[in-house]
């Protein structure tokens, strides 16, 4: 226990939070302040303490995801918020700040995940993305879209920020009828299908997900469109090109470092010499770090998010240029919390199809990641790559006008 006062005495400075003993001791950290919440913390057996002081992120999480402690006056959303609010990025806070031997550990294990051979790729990808599919159709959007939106101006709702990412990627690779568009990490799908649909262009995606290509096969098959917008379960070493235009969103997490300079010369090889490349990734606003071990574990194991730093070091020997780069600062964290809440709603169903422990490992997930964009240095990078600096047109108001001309065609009668 000793530890763990320490630390929340450090961390815990602006509101209250009082945590409850096993015993029923209370100890009470923080200070009143207008705008901050009162928050509980109760502590259900005399062994949490140590637990978490040993290792805050995994300790924390597993506690919570046992029913060893649980939140007063609010939820896990609001105490992860609570705690990185005390703490942000932007000021110092660092809530990964392990003792000098775990730091070591931890990165040299965190190095050994993103190896990433072809194999361990493969049942990484399922160990997240090939659960129950009853699962993402409770908090995703119909274009089931599990990455970042586009909250654009007058965007109220995730269905609609949705539609502006997608749109907005559509823009800056400048797609025209009859290109050919690989899709890279592609998900369920719906890009490559909105893609086809808003551009007349050919999309060919590939994942390492089973269940997600079968589920996006299918849905081409539904929409009339296999022979424009197909699939399959490729490695991105494996493909073959060229191709107009390259999209790639929230695949290079599951890269992995060692990996980088690899994957940009094998999309400088799929890629047209005129053609575009657009890759959309969470990403750190501070330099090279580490993946905290719940994530390791539980979440994306042999995921990592890099920092700008070392992708952009990974593009330059590859003879590809840079040409635009855009950091969607808080977008993540409405999308984030978006999806938590429609979990929220659907708790009595999610631990018919799982359990009550696997429910609030999600809760977890996702309030720390809504909490670390909000408070921390995550953020999302969108970079637009060529082989040719005169791909492009040589001002960038052609994204704007594109985005517009997508959204009156919506509006405009059949």
């Amino acid at each position: 226990m000793f530890l763990l006062d320490a630390a929340l005495r450090r961390l815990v400075r602006y509101g209250t939070l009082t945590l409850t003993e096993a015993s029923g001791r209370q100890r009470h950290y923080g200070t009143a302040t207008p705008g901050w919440p009162d928050l509980g913390l109760k502590l259900h057996d005399a062994r949490v303490p140590g637990a978490i002081a040993r290792n805050p992120s995994l300790g924390m999480a597993e506690c919570f995801m046992d029913g060893r402690v649980t939140i007063e006056n609010g939820d896990i959303m609001d105490f992860v918020g609570f705690i990185r609010r005390n703490n942000p990025w932007e000021k110092g806070g660092d809530l990964d700040n392990l003792n000098l031997f775990d730091k070591a550990r931890v990165a040299i294990t965190g190095r050994l995940d993103q190896i990433n051979q072809r194999r361990s790729s493969k049942r990484n990808v399922a160990h997240h993305y090939d659960l129950d599919d009853r699962l993402y159709d409770l908090f995703l959007d119909p274009a089931r879209q599990y990455s970042c939106a586009y909250w654009d101006k007058g965007v109220t709702t995730l269905e609609e920020a949705q539609i502006a990412k997608m749109d907005h990627i559509a823009a800056k690779l400048d797609l025209k009828p009859g290109m050919r568009v690989l899709d890279i990490g592609c998900g369920w799908g719906g890009l490559a299908l909105h893609l086809h649909k808003i551009s007349g262009a050919s999309i060919h995606g590939i994942s390492l997900s089973v269940e997600q290509i079968g589920y996006a096969k299918a849905w081409a098959e539904r929409e009339g469109v296999a022979d424009k917008v197909t699939f399959s379960l490729t490695d991105y070493r494996d493909q073959q090109g060229p191709f107009d235009r390259i999209v790639s969103v929230g695949m290079f997490e599951h890269v992995g470092v060692p990996n980088y300079e690899t994957f940009f010369r094998k999309c400088h090889d799929l890629l047209a010499v005129d053609g575009v490349m657009l890759l959309h990734t969470i990403g750190r606003s501070g330099p090279p770090n580490i993946t905290d071990d719940f994530t390791r574990k539980y979440i994306f194991p042999g995921g990592y998010i890099p920092s700008l730093s070392e992708t952009v070091k990974a593009i330059e020997p590859c003879k590809l240029m840079l040409t635009d780069c855009e950091i969607l600062r808080r977008h993540y964290a409405l999308t984030l919390r978006e999806w938590y809440k429609r979990c929220a709603e659907q708790e009595e169903t999610i631990t018919r199809i799982y359990d009550g422990r696997f429910f609030r490992m999600w809760q977890f997930y996702l309030a720390g990641a809504a909490t670390g964009f909000e408070h921390a240095d995550l953020v999302n990078f969108q970079l637009q790559i060529v082989r040719n600096r005169d791909a492009l047109p040589l001002t960038r108001d052609y994204i704007h006008e594109t985005e517009l001309a997508y959204r009156d065609a919506r509006r405009s009668p059949a």
